[in-house]
């Protein structure tokens, strides 16, 4: 009988951190773009995610995620980016440098990209987390070595998508966390803004090439 009280509080505890873990907390709301918070355990900076709709199919989405060089008109932030390897037509690794306002230092980071798609089911996940070791260090720029990015696309009517985006980082060197996360706060809606003003050049340029 000790036995199994012990059991059913174990399972009980790893339950309830589970849903801990789960909880978000919404910190801010504009132009239909959502952004949430989390504490993340044995970090000073929270997760973040974000979330909307946009006028765009998932094919479109999936396209602008894979096209490295233009994250630099619609990224928050993003200095430069630059493909280092294409691995397949859904895989590939590059380096991006993100600006920060002085006296920090400029952060760059490789990414893994890798699109997953299942036969069963519609949505499609986008795992871009950052990778070590890839490209050597620059002085004067602090070089972040763990992320984690996920972007969940879900299909919806009318050719729309609701997009899921989620990001845990760590951003290296001394940046005070209360910095960091009004960054985490402020960024995804700037990008999420940018992200459906490129995409609607994009459609535009399309349909006025046909």
């Amino acid at each position: 009988m000790r036995y199994l009280m012990l059991v059913l509080m174990v399972l009980l505890l790893g339950v309830t951190n589970t849903f801990a873990q789960a909880e978000w907390k919404r910190v801010a709301t504009r132009d239909g773009i959502s952004v949430y918070a989390r504490t993340v355990p044995d970090s000073k900076i929270k997760a973040m995610k974000a979330e909307c709709v946009l006028d765009a199919g998932v094919d479109e989405v999936v396209a602008l995620l894979l096209d490295v060089s233009a994250a630099e008109r619609w990224v928050c932030h993003t200095k430069s980016c630059r493909l280092i390897k294409r691995v397949s037509d859904t895989e590939l690794f590059y380096h991006t440098e993100v600006s920060l306002p002085w006296p920090l230092d400029n952060r760059d980071f490789v990414t893994h990209l890798k699109v997953v798609k299942s036969e069963s089911s519609p949505i499609v996940i986008i795992e871009a987390p950052a990778v070590p070791g890839v490209t050597p260090m620059r002085e004067g720029v602090v070089r972040i070595s763990t992320s984690t990015n996920r972007w969940v696309l879900h299909p919806l009517p009318n050719a729309r998508i609701r997009v899921e985006y989620t990001l845990q980082v760590d951003p290296g060197g001394h940046i005070p966390a209360h910095v960091v996360n009004m960054f985490a706060c402020r960024a995804p809606i700037e990008t999420f803004q940018n992200m459906r003003k490129v995409l609607a050049e994009r459609r535009r340029t399309l349909t006025a090439d046909r």
